[in-house]
């Protein structure tokens, strides 16, 4: 499988993360060294100098670690910059690894090839597949935020499509918009209704 060339400078956790990468994508990446961007200001304006140049892909691990980061990143850059993809939550353990993470599910680095291939497809040569045009209203009407059950109803739909759970409206939105078509999302919500 040939690599894919990404024109966006990629984010990730790690060095075994950008080391999986590498293998898939042809691109400039970047590690936060895990919880050390929040104490690395060069890190974090090289990030801010990027942003104002180019959009970044945001990739981290679907642990709650992984979405702490990035939050932190997303809190850093203006909000059209970053572009945040997600990778399956696969119960699991890395190969360099004789145990589960804390939270039992593979990181970045254990995820296919093929996987991560697909993921980044939508972006090779800058090629952006169309934006779904989903919006905040319509996650309200489908009880997906402000309403009694609506981060149970959110998680559901992470589940079904192999999204992090506990995501907040706006980076599900974020996600929806980038990974399926306006009727790929009515029929995730669908699924979840008939359940």
């Amino acid at each position: 499988m040939e690599r894919l060339k990404i024109p966006y400078p990629v984010v990730v956790e790690g060095k075994y993360d950008r080391a999986k990468l590498s293998s898939v994508i042809d691109a400039r990446i970047i590690t936060t060294d895990g919880f050390g961007i929040f104490k690395n200001e060069e890190k974090r304006a090289l990030l801010r100098a990027l942003a104002k140049k180019t959009r970044i892909i945001v990739l981290t691990d679907p642990d709650g670690a992984g979405g702490v980061i990035r939050s932190h990143i997303s809190s850093i850059l203006p909000a059209e910059c970053v572009i945040r993809l997600f990778v399956p939550r696969v119960r699991g353990v890395e190969k360099r690894k004789s145990a589960p993470s804390a939270e039992g599910v593979l990181g970045v680095e254990g995820i296919d090839g093929e996987q991560l291939y697909r993921i980044f497809l939508p972006y090779a040569d800058g090629n952006e597949r169309a934006q779904n045009p989903l919006t905040a209203a319509e996650l309200m009407r489908d009880g997906f935020t402000g309403g009694a059950g609506s981060a149970k109803r959110r998680d559901a739909l992470c589940t079904a499509l192999e999204l992090p759970t506990g995501m907040n409206a706006k980076a599900l939105l974020a996600a929806l918009k980038f990974m399926l078509t306006y009727d790929e999302y009515l029929a995730a919500v669908k699924t979840i209704d008939d359940k």
